[in-house]
């Protein structure tokens, strides 16, 4: 019978990745908290309802993407395609917006889609997700791009570009969708199928269709800051002065949507030009009407996602990073000395070190090769003779030092 595999798109993240991993998880908390936020822990299923009247309906995330199944009581239920759906459910649910302050929220955790896997798109993936609750202010649309940039930048990932775009308002976003309606009405059969059905239902995701025949002919299409009302110019005229006076460079981007049917006024992305096509390592956007969509108060929000995978795959790109190894090997000489290192294991341990043994005895030579692949700072001898005087012999693997360390006072070490 042949060894069972991992689920395609579906990938192990093995011991020498899984320290990239966590210098991006570390540094992602880091930073979210510099900027005040708070983290939140959704769960990784939801009811099917919340994403069809959060993402859309018409989506492709929605139409072909999502794992759902029905349960045992009949009820549809989908494995997370995003994470704001489920963040703004929690808001709503446990009534986070007490207090008059803006609510900020940040989780990580697995997103599931099934589409096909390709470098830095996988069927499970993971995501940075960060949301600013209850300010309509340009303010806030500002700080989220910045508290995207410095932590992608202090990750120093290469060759990142800022791109902007306003999507208009309730007001004045209509116009617009009417305007390229007409427009492309008369160039449907250039269209794709997709593009075709998305004329009737939502022509603004035809804007970010990949075909080459609907890129070619959105070129000339009408663009959104033909038609922002004064109210939307002001907002973004703001959130571009806030991103100048603390120098940050971007750029502007009358074809940037975004994937997603709640985007409001502002929308953004951070691309990097080492990924080729898919270059988006993060996006977000202003999403005001979808609190009131899904059932609670009409509060304003905005947030990004970056995604994990391709910040990994710039990360490694960039240079491989040395797996560090533990501060301590116990290099066990003699049987009799199991006893010993084991105590003396545990009372490093308690003292916040890292120590590595193998709990069994061996050769002097071949001990120190074992602490020198697992690419310890220092080995730590125990033998007949270490035991008889009661002092550890304790060798620099950098260095090649040795010093004599008593056995009953591990503080010294």
């Amino acid at each position: 019978m042949p060894a069972l595999t991992a689920i395609r798109g579906f990938k192990d993240i093995l011991p020498k990745e899984a320290e990239l991993w966590r210098l991006v998880e570390e540094k992602a908390r880091e930073v979210v908290r510099r900027f005040d936020f708070s983290e939140l822990r959704a769960p990784v299923m939801e009811r099917t309802e919340l994403f069809k009247r959060s993402i859309g309906s018409t989506t492709d995330i929605v139409e072909k993407e999502m794992y759902t199944m029905e349960d045992r009581s009949g009820d549809l239920i989908t494995l997370r395609p995003e994470a704001t759906a489920g963040l703004v459910r929690a808001f709503i649910e446990h009534n986070l917006g007490e207090g008059g302050r803006a609510t900020k929220l940040f989780c990580l955790g697995p997103m599931f889609r099934y589409e096909r896997p390709q470098k830095g798109r996988l069927r499970q993936f993971h995501q940075l997700d960060v949301e600013i609750f209850g300010d309509p202010g340009p303010h806030s649309d500002a700080e989220i791009v910045v508290l995207l940039h410095t932590f992608l930048s202090e990750l120093e990932l290469p060759n990142l570009s800022v791109v902007l775009n306003s999507l208009g308002c309730p007001k004045c976003r209509p116009v617009y969708r009417q305007s390229l309606v007409d427009y492309l009405s008369s160039r449907r059969e250039a269209l794709c199928q997709d593009c075709r059905r998305r004329l009737e239902l939502n022509p603004l995701r035809i804007l970010d269709c990949k075909s080459e025949s609907c890129q070619t002919q959105v070129k000339e299409a009408p663009v959104f800051s033909q038609f922002w009302c004064p109210e939307c110019q002001d907002h973004f005229r703001t959130v571009r002065e806030d991103l100048e006076a603390v120098g940050l460079p971007f750029s502007l981007d009358d074809r940037l949507v975004r994937g997603l049917d709640y985007y409001t006024r502002t929308a953004f992305e951070v691309r990097s030009g080492n990924l080729g096509a898919q270059s988006a390592v993060a996006g977000g956007g202003r999403y005001d009407g979808l609190c009131l969509e899904l059932g609670g108060a009409d509060v304003p929000a905005i947030g990004f996602a970056a995604g994990l995978e391709r910040i990994i795959i710039l990360l490694s790109e960039k240079a491989a990073l040395e797996a560090v190894g533990p501060d301590y090997y116990l290099a066990i000489l003699a049987p009799e000395a199991l006893g010993p290192a084991f105590a003396l294991a545990q009372a490093l341990r308690a003292r916040g070190l890292r120590v590595a043994a193998d709990w069994e005895a061996g050769g002097l030579k071949s001990r120190l090769k074992r602490a020198d692949k697992a690419r310890a700072a220092k080995a730590v001898m125990l033998g007949p003779d270490e035991l008889a005087s009661g002092l550890a012999t304790v060798r620099d693997l950098t260095t090649k030092e040795q010093t004599r360390l008593a056995l009953d006072q591990p503080g010294l070490f």
